[in-house]
This record gives C-alpha cells, sequence and structure tokens, in this order.
C-alpha cells in the first residue's frame, strides 16, 4: 500500500469477478480488512469501504449521494458517451428512477411509493403471501428431494409482485428475464454485450409497463400500480419517471427477496442446530431474518458518490469519487460483531447494513423481510425434514446480486 489507504498491489475487479471470490468471498473479504477499513484503488479509481463504522458514516453523511451523475469522469462525460454509446444510453435512460437521485428529487419520488411499505399496508399484503406460498407448497412433493430456488424461493417473490403491481398472470416469465438483465448493472463493470442486453430488456420492459399503465382503471388498479398512476396523473412523476421506478422495484423487490430467502435457507441447512432451534421458538423468526441478512447478504456491493471533499476513518475521499461499501466485510467486521462468521438466530442489536441506511435505505425492506418470515413458516409447517441433498450452485453470471441458482434439498412432510 504505496498511501494511506491506497491499494497497488491489488487487482479489486480481477478478484470481485473471480468464481470462487463469488462462491465464498468471505475469506479474502478477512484478508483485505485487515488491510484497513478504507482503500483506493488507483486502476479504476473506486473507493472501497470494508469497516462497518466508516461505511455506516458513508451511508448517513449529506456528503454521499447516489446520483452517478455526480461521479467525475464517469458515465456522463462526452468521451463516455462517444466511447460506449450503448452504456450511456442504458445509463442515461435508466437513470430517473428514486435510487439514482439525491435531495429533493429523489424525496419527491421515494414519497410516492413510501404508503406502500407501512405496517397497515404490510398486514394488508400478508393474506397474499400466505396465499402464494401455500400454492407453491401444494405444488411440491411430500417426500424427495427438490430444487428450493426453482420450485419455492424465486417463484414466491414474483407471483406476490405480480399481485402488488397488477400485473396479469403468466408475466412472471417476462418480469424474471427483464429482471435477470437489468439487475447487472449494479454490477458497474459490465460487458459491451451485457450492456446491450441490459437495453434491449430496459426497453421491453418499459414498453409493457406502459400498456398495463394505459389499460389501467384508476378507480380499480390496486397497491403500486393505484400509485403510480396517481403519481402520473397529479403530475408528481412524469410517464419516463413512473416507468423506471417501476422496472427498478419490481427488479428490487424480486432480486432482494429471492436472496434472502434462498441464502437464509443454505445458511439454516449447514447449521441444523440453528434450525432446530428456530423451530422450537418461533419468535426468534425476526432475528433470524436479519442475521441471514446479516451472515449472506443479496448484494456485494453498495454505490455512493462523494459530493464533496470528506474524511472517513482519517481518510480523505475527494469531491466526485465513487464508493463501494463491500457488504460482506461491512456485516462481519469483528470490531462491530460477536464472531461474525458463526449464525447467531436470537444476535441482539443486530446493525447488519444489507438494505444500505440513511435516505437510500432500501424501500422495499419491510416487504422483503415480510416475505422471508412467512415463507420460512410455511416451509417449516409442511416439512419436519429439510435437508442438504447436494452441492449448492452459487450464480456466477454477475459481480453485485449474490444469490443462488440451486438449492437441492431432500424433504420430508411433517406427519
Amino acid at each position: 500500500m504505496s498511501a494511506a489507504g491506497q491499494s497497488d498491489d491489488i487487482d479489486w475487479w480481477g478478484t470481485l469477478s473471480d468464481p470462487a471470490f463469488l462462491e465464498n468471498p468471505y475469506p479474502e473479504l478477512h484478508r483485505l480488512s485487515a488491510r484497513g477499513p478504507v482503500q483506493f484503488d488507483p486502476a479504476s479509481g473506486i473507493w472501497f469501504i470494508l469497516g462497518h463504522k466508516a461505511f455506516s458514516k458513508v451511508l448517513k453523511s449529506q456528503s454521499f449521494g447516489r446520483d452517478t451523475r455526480n461521479w467525475a469522469g464517469g458515465w456522463t462525460t462526452e468521451d463516455y458517451k462517444k466511447a460506449d454509446p450503448v452504456g450511456y444510453e442504458l445509463f442515461s435512460t435508466f437513470q430517473p428512477q428514486m435510487i439514482n437521485c439525491d435531495g429533493p428529487e429523489h424525496r419527491r419520488m421515494r414519497a410516492v411509493y413510501e404508503p406502500a411499505f407501512r405496517s397497515q399496508a404490510m398486514a394488508d399484503v400478508v393474506p397474499i403471501i400466505e396465499a402464494e406460498a401455500a400454492a407453491l407448497l401444494d405444488a411440491m412433493p411430500d417426500e424427495g428431494e427438490a430444487d428450493f430456488i426453482t420450485a419455492f424461493a424465486a417463484p414466491l417473490p414474483l407471483r406476490v409482485l405480480c399481485e402488488l403491481f397488477d400485473l396479469s398472470a403468466g408475466t412472471d416469465a417476462r418480469v424474471a428475464r427483464w429482471s435477470a438483465s437489468l439487475i447487472r448493472i449494479g454490477d458497474i463493470l459490465m460487458t459491451p454485450e451485457q450492456k446491450q442486453e441490459a437495453l434491449d430488456a430496459l426497453s421491453e420492459f418499459k414498453a409493457f409497463l406502459k400498456e398495463c399503465l394505459a389499460a389501467a382503471d384508476p378507480a380499480s388498479a390496486r397497491n403500486f400500480m393505484a400509485l403510480a398512476l396517481k403519481a402520473r396523473d397529479d403530475g408528481t412523476l412524469d410517464e419516463e419517471e413512473s416507468l423506471t421506478n417501476l422496472i427498478s422495484m419490481l427488479i428490487a423487490g424480486h432480486e432482494t427477496t429471492v436472496t434472502l430467502i434462498g441464502n437464509g435457507m443454505l445458511i439454516l441447512l449447514r447449521n441444523p442446530e440453528e434450525m432446530a432451534r428456530l423451530r422450537a421458538e418461533p419468535a426468534l423468526m425476526r432475528t433470524a431474518i436479519e442475521e441471514f441478512l446479516r451472515m449472506e447478504p443479496g448484494g456485494n456491493m453498495i454505490l455512493r458518490v462523494a459530493l464533496e471533499d470528506v474524511e472517513v476513518e482519517g481518510t480523505v475521499i475527494p469531491k466526485g469519487a465513487p464508493v463501494l461499501g463491500l457488504i460482506g466485510a461491512v456485516n462481519r467486521d469483528p470490531a462491530r460483531f460477536d464472531v461474525p462468521d458463526d449464525l447467531d438466530i436470537a444476535r441482539p442489536a443486530n446493525a447488519q447494513l444489507t438494505f444500505g441506511g440513511g435516505a437510500h435505505s432500501c424501500i422495499g425492506a419491510p416487504l422483503a423481510r415480510l416475505e422471508a418470515q412467512i415463507a420460512f413458516s410455511a416451509f417449516f409447517e409442511k416439512y419436519d425434514t429439510i435437508e442438504l441433498a447436494g452441492a449448492p450452485e452459487w450464480r456466477l453470471d454477475r459481480l453485485n446480486a449474490r444469490g443462488l441458482a440451486k438449492l437441492p434439498v431432500h424433504l420430508g412432510a411433517a406427519k
């Protein structure tokens, strides 16, 4: 390390894209964390945050934002536009949404959908989640082997979202395909082919939702679609903002919950004594969900951009610099968590940062937590036996979204 916080001898992007890292990042993250909580990659100009205290400050500070238009030398420059016109079109078309804006612009968009995630609204969603979980469980065998991801963890959030967004039955497959392409925008590092695929998916997704909005009846539209229609009609959101925010919430609402349920089940399967404890003490479900989020977060990185020169843990991060919090390291920081590599479903004061923090904390976090609680409770009620039936397979086609492609399980129904 040639200067405070500067790592000249680390191939950051080679590490972050290594299949071995994607399957199990924690040994390497521990090694990197030992070098310091704030580190700079001169090759990419990105600052990496690995400490919990440091990244908590970044998330809460008004000196950092999420709008990548403030990224010095980023995609908004003329040089970038000339060198990568597909990337420029993708990022500029995907820009007008709450996650990509700061200040009043962000608050205006976020306020449209915040009512959908309040306590009463979440209580109204419970029967929908329970019904979809029951339908999926009815289709699964009472005994034998199954893939937990394809049979349960992946379709459950998508079916719930289609209900909440007033989308017709049968759209699941298309939404899942578009989501898989667009989720890679969060990887930061994308191939030209992935950018084109994401741009095509964005165009198709917007056209589909535009038709849905045009056909929707404001008097009978439900939940998110009703909120989108109201905001469009009263001028709070323009059409592009309406479409892009809907797309973003569909993607995040799907992927975040799939990874939470899938990753959480794998953690329990690898810790059968804690699974038995959770069965015996169902009141621990809420803290168990927080521990799943801490131990196996559904994202490897959270992005922020410095809006001014700002000091973090003794290191000055310059205005316009991109900052990536490596959540696997942050959530297992031994300075913040006792025995951070051990599962404790009753862990107190679990300050995991998987859903971010500050103004840009994940708006859909209450829904993801609720779906996970219902999903695990319903699965435990049907099955007395849940065991690994083979090696789990992690998704290796993305750098940021961390989830399983397959989780083979052996199941035995309760008598």
